[in-house]
C-alpha cells in the first residue's frame, strides 16, 4: 500500500499564514499560485471555499451587505483557476425551459391580482371602510324605524307597508289616536285574580315529547276530527251570564288582552272591536279576524314575499302557524282516555263532539274600587307532579325556510339552542310575548315551546317535530324583557279611555 507523506509545515511565530522566511526546500511540493486571504479571528468561517458562486450572482450582491466572511474565499474571479473561462461559459449559457413557474393554490388573493404593487393591508383598509359605512347605513335606518314607531306626526314604517287590516270607511270618525311609545311609559300593579268558572277537560302531557331531538325527531300528525274553538268574546255564554249578574265591568279572552298588552311590539296590522253597553265594556274580535292566526316572522328585517299565493307570504305562512300549532298542542298529549275534567263541560262543544284538549278558567282582576276585569283564559295540558296537578300551555314554533332567519334548527338545536332561541326571539318577539302574556293570565305553572320544521323548505304540507323545551312564564317573561306592571299599564289606560266614550260600538 502507497505511504501518504505529508511534507513539513513551517511554523510561524508572528501570525497566521506561511511565514515570510519560508526556504524554498518548505514550499518545494506546496501548490503554485493558491491564493490567501487574511482574516480576523473573530470572523466566522461559512466555508472553506465557495466554487458555486458567478459573476452574474457577484454584481446582484455589489449593491448589498456582503458577509467579509464570503468574499474571503471567493474564487470565481481568480485567473489563476479559470475565472474568466467561466464567465464566457456563463454569458452564453440559455435557459431551454421557458415554462413560467407553477402558481400556488393556497395564499391571499390579492398576490395574485395584477396590481402587484398593492400592499395587503391597503386592502384591509378599505374593506374596513366598508364595514364602517354599513354600518353607519344600518344605524340611520335603525333611526328611521324607531321614528317612525315613535308616533306623533309621523307615519310608522309598518303602515307604509302593510295595508290595514279593517276597512276604513269615510263616515267614521276618530275618536283618539295613542301613540305606541307612550304604552312603554305605562305602569299599574293589580292584585292577584280569582278564579270564578272553570270549563273543559285536560288531558296529561307526555314526557317523552321532552327528549326528542334533531336526530330522532318525530313526524307531525293531524288530528282532524278535534274541533277547536275561536269564540269571541260576546258569543261565549258564560260570559254573558257573568255579565247578566254583574260579576265585572270588563270583559274580554286572553287572545284579545295579551295582543292589546303586547301592541308596542307588533307590526302587522290588527284591530280590535270595543263595544260599551251601559256601564260594561266588551273586548270582542271581528269574524276570521287576524287574531285567530299565528304571526311568522313579524319582527324579522328579512322582508317576506308579497304575493299571497306564495307558500312563504305572510298570510301564507300565519296559516300554516295556526295549523301546526292546532295539531301540536294535541299531539304531545296522553291519548288513552285519562283526562282532568273541570267543574262544567266545554261550553262550546255539543254532545257526542270530540274536542281538543283545552281547560277554560273565567278569571277576574280588579283594576280599581269601581272597575273589574273578566277574562277567559286557556290551558291546553296538565302534567302531575309530586301528586300536584300543574297546568301548562302548549305553542309552536315554526321554521318554514333556513336561509330566512340564517339559522338551520337540525344542526343547531342540539348544539346552539340559546341561539336559536335567540334568532326567534329577534324574528317573533310579538308572538313569544303574547304566548308568554297568556300563560301568565291563565297562570299556568309552565309553558311548553316546540319546535317545528317542514320535511323539505317548498312542502309545507308535511312537519317534523324537531324539540320541545318547557319554560316559566314569569321567568320567561324576564327574560324576554315583558315587564307585567307595564302589560297592565296598557290595558288599564285603554279601559280609562273607553269609559269616557258614548255608549256604542268602536275599532281600535
Amino acid at each position: 500500500m502507497v505511504g501518504f507523506e505529508i511534507n513539513d509545515v513551517p511554523f510561524n511565530v508572528d501570525g497566521w499564514g506561511p511565514p515570510e522566511s519560508a526556504t524554498t526546500a518548505s514550499i518545494l511540493n506546496h501548490s503554485v499560485n493558491v491564493p490567501f486571504a487574511p482574516f480576523s479571528r473573530s470572523d466566522k468561517l461559512g466555508r472553506i471555499a465557495d466554487w458555486t458562486r458567478s459573476n452574474y450572482n457577484q454584481n446582484r450582491s455589489n449593491n448589498r451587505n456582503n458577509n467579509p466572511a464570503d468574499l474571503a474565499f471567493d474564487f470565481t474571479t481568480d485567473d489563476s483557476f479559470g475565472g474568466g473561462l467561466n464567465a464566457d461559459e456563463d454569458s452564453t449559457f440559455r435557459l431551454v425551459d421557458g415554462k413560467p413557474p407553477p402558481r400556488p393554490k393556497f395564499g391571499p388573493k390579492w398576490r395574485f391580482q395584477n396590481n402587484r404593487n398593492q400592499l395587503p393591508q391597503r386592502r384591509d383598509e378599505e374593506v374596513e371602510a366598508k364595514k364602517r359605512e354599513a354600518e353607519k347605513q344600518r344605524a340611520r335606518r335603525d333611526r328611521l324605524y324607531n321614528a317612525n314607531r315613535s308616533g306623533g306626526n309621523n307615519p310608522r314604517r309598518e303602515a307604509a307597508v302593510f295595508k290595514s287590516s279593517v276597512d276604513i270607511q269615510p263616515e267614521w270618525n276618530m275618536l283618539d289616536q295613542i301613540p305606541f311609545s307612550t304604552f312603554t311609559k305605562l305602569s299599574y300593579t293589580v292584585p292577584e285574580p280569582e278564579d270564578l268558572i272553570t270549563c273543559g277537560s285536560l288531558e296529561f302531557y307526555d314526557k317523552s315529547y321532552d327528549r326528542t331531538t334533531p336526530k330522532n325527531e318525530r313526524r307531525l300528525e293531524r288530528f282532524k276530527n278535534r274541533n277547536f274553538f275561536k269564540v269571541t268574546t260576546t258569543d261565549d255564554p258564560i260570559i254573558r251570564r257573568l255579565a247578566n249578574e254583574d260579576k265585572a265591568t270588563v270583559f274580554a279572552t286572553d287572545s284579545i288582552l295579551s295582543t292589546l298588552m303586547c301592541a308596542p311590539r307588533s307590526v302587522y296590522s290588527w284591530d280590535i272591536v270595543i263595544q260599551r253597553v251601559g256601564n260594561k265594556l266588551f273586548f270582542d274580535k271581528r269574524d276570521g279576524s287576524q287574531l285567530d292566526l299565528l304571526s311568522v316572522n313579524e319582527t324579522s328585517q328579512e322582508p317576506l314575499p308579497e304575493a299571497k299565493d306564495d307558500i312563504n307570504s305572510a298570510h301564507s305562512l300565519s296559516v300554516e302557524a295556526a295549523y301546526i300549532n292546532q295539531n301540536f298542542s294535541q299531539q304531545v298529549l296522553h291519548r288513552d282516555g285519562k283526562k282532568v275534567s273541570f267543574e262544567e263541560l266545554n261550553p262550546f262543544a255539543t254532545e257526542g263532539e270530540e274536542v281538543a284538549s283545552v281547560g277554560y278558567r273565567y278569571r277576574r282582576w280588579k283594576l280599581d274600587n269601581d272597575v273589574s276585569l273578566v277574562a277567559r283564559c286557556e290551558v291546553q295540558s296538565v302534567l302531575e307532579v309530586n301528586n300536584q296537578k300543574s297546568y301548562l300551555t302548549v305553542n309552536a314554533l315554526n321554521e318554514f325556510d333556513p336561509k330566512y332567519s340564517g339559522v338551520d334548527w337540525r344542526r343547531k338545536l342540539d348544539t346552539q339552542r340559546g341561539a336559536v332561541l335567540a334568532t326567534e326571539l329577534k324574528n317573533n318577539a310579538n308572538k313569544l310575548a303574547k304566548w308568554t302574556a297568556q300563560a301568565i293570565l291563565a297562570s299556568a305553572d309552565m309553558m311548553k315551546l316546540g319546535y317545528v320544521t317542514r320535511v323539505h323548505p317548498r312542502d309545507h304540507f308535511n312537519h317534523v317535530i324537531l324539540a320541545v323545551v318547557g319554560y316559566k312564564p314569569k321567568e320567561f317573561a324576564g327574560q324576554i324583557n315583558l315587564n307585567t306592571s307595564n302589560m297592565w299599564g296598557i290595558v288599564k289606560a285603554i279601559v280609562d279611555l273607553c269609559m269616557k266614550l258614548n255608549e256604542g260600538k268602536a275599532f281600535a
